[in-house]
């Protein structure tokens, strides 16, 4: 049975278990009814024929069936002590998170969510006195303004599922000329008795005007059959900077399709960095608006597939606005039976005037029975703008390797060198060097057997 199938328990009964205020209730009300209106995605369709939605069977996942039990504000230290705050209730996925926040150092914010639910967060001394914002979605009293807003442009079933089932989640609001010197971060995990079930973590940041932060994300979980569908939904004012990285480490056996969206009005900048390397297909899409005269973005990714798994990213840069910028480049490696898949557009609407954008998508095959899929686009509506695209698929440069085997590196040692070299060139540009070790981190795991990291 595939996606098509319309035998689920993702209907509107499902939805008096969540609980919330009522203008989440009525929300997910109207998402339900719209997700049983709107047609299941099929290979069929371009927007998903290279993944494997087909196979994605609905009836294979339940949502969750109870409401969030309420969120404990702590303080720092007790935030991140995630064994006191989660027991043994998902050990892998809080193994990954422990890892991560070690890493990170000093902390604006923490926000911790189990299946979707906000355990605790927390809040620095000083990020409380410059009237930052950290509070979990189901305690708001009225919905965020950016809550949905780029999300239902997309009018896709699994987007509007994760409005119809949207239990709780994060939200951040930093207000505006407010500077914070360390990130938030917001870890969203999975614990092993979710396994069979549909979670849909949430992300609401708003970025004041003038005002600048660092959020840092990480999906995690553990080895059980999962539907994930996370969403983030971005919004910057004007002359606002931030820096948004997220890493999905989720099991082999997990189903992630991802969306986020983000909007940067006048002179404000965004940088993403997206880490995958988990999930056994996982699909992310990520849609930037560029609104405001003089906005810019750079969107950075780097993946890692192995065994059978499929990467696969689709990406839309849209520059409404004159004397935009935006950059892309992602860069992933494929092994064994592994597929990766990029397809990106960018659009320049009319009055886009001196707009520049930019994309470039590189992928090394390593194993005969891998493939990787890239697939640039341009749309262009304006004339006096620059645009470009650039895409690379093949094996480990054989000169490359020659050159470090002519030098006494033995082969094996000199194709790992190739790859961490290969990854590296786009770690370095991360906004955080936590985060940046930590991804280090993870490509060495993937790519160098324990036994042979001291050679």
């Amino acid at each position: 049975m595939s996606a098509n199938a319309r035998t689920h328990r993702f209907e509107a009964a499902a939805l008096s278990a969540l609980g919330g205020p009522s203008w989440l209730a009525d929300r997910r009300r109207l998402a339900v009814e719209a997700f049983a209106r709107a047609p299941l995605p099929t290979s069929a369709q371009e927007d998903w024929r290279y993944g494997r939605i087909d196979e994605v069977d609905l009836a294979e996942y339940a949502p969750l069936d109870a409401a969030p039990r309420g969120a404990r504000r702590v303080d720092l230290d007790e935030a991140r002590d995630l064994s006191r705050q989660l027991g043994d209730r998902a050990p892998r996925a809080r193994a990954a998170a422990g890892q991560l926040l070690e890493r990170l150092g000093d902390l604006s914010g923490l926000l911790v969510a189990l299946d979707g639910e906000v355990v605790v967060f927390a809040l620095s001394e000083k990020a409380e006195a410059a009237g930052v914002r950290l509070s979990p979605l189901a305690g708001e009293a009225t919905p965020p303004p950016s809550l949905g807003a780029r999300l239902a442009e997309q009018q896709e079933a699994f987007g509007l599922l994760a409005e119809a089932f949207l239990s709780d989640g994060a939200f951040v609001d930093i207000p505006p000329a407010a500077v914070l010197g360390e990130p938030i971060a917001l870890v969203h995990l999975l614990s092993d008795a979710s396994g069979g079930r549909a979670v849909f973590p949430r992300s609401v940041v708003q970025i004041g005007e003038s005002a600048a932060a660092c959020v840092i994300e990480l999906l995690a979980g553990g080895d059980e059959p999962q539907l994930v569908v996370p969403v983030s939904e971005i919004t910057l004012g004007d002359n606002a900077q931030m820096d948004h990285l997220s890493a999905q480490q989720l099991g082999a056996r997990a189903v992630h399709l991802g969306y986020q969206a983000s909007e940067v009005a006048r002179s404000a900048r965004l940088r993403t960095f997206t880490a995958a390397f988990g999930g056994g297909y996982a699909r992310q899409f990520s849609r930037t608006s560029l609104s405001g005269e003089g906005a810019d973005s750079s969107l950075f990714s780097v993946y890692l597939g192995a065994h059978n798994q499929l990467e696969e990213f689709r990406t839309f840069q849209e520059h409404v606005a004159a004397r935009t910028r935006s950059e892309l480049v992602f860069k992933g490696a494929v092994t064994d039976a592994a597929r990766s898949v990029y397809t990106g557009l960018i659009r320049m609407h009319k009055g886009a005037k001196r707009a520049d954008a930019s994309q470039t998508n590189r992928n090394l095959v390593l194993s005969d029975d891998a493939h990787a899929y890239s697939v640039p686009n341009l749309d262009i509506q304006e004339n006096d703008v620059r645009c470009s695209h650039a895409s690379a698929v093949g094996p480990v440069d054989p000169e490359q390797r020659f050159y470090l085997e002519s030098r006494g590196v033995p082969a094996e040692v000199a194709e790992r060198l190739i790859l961490l070299g290969f990854f590296e060139d786009l770690i370095v540009r991360s906004p955080h060097p936590g985060f940046a070790d930590h991804l280090r981190a993870l490509v060495t795991e993937r790519l160098i057997p324990p036994g042979a990291r001291d050679e």
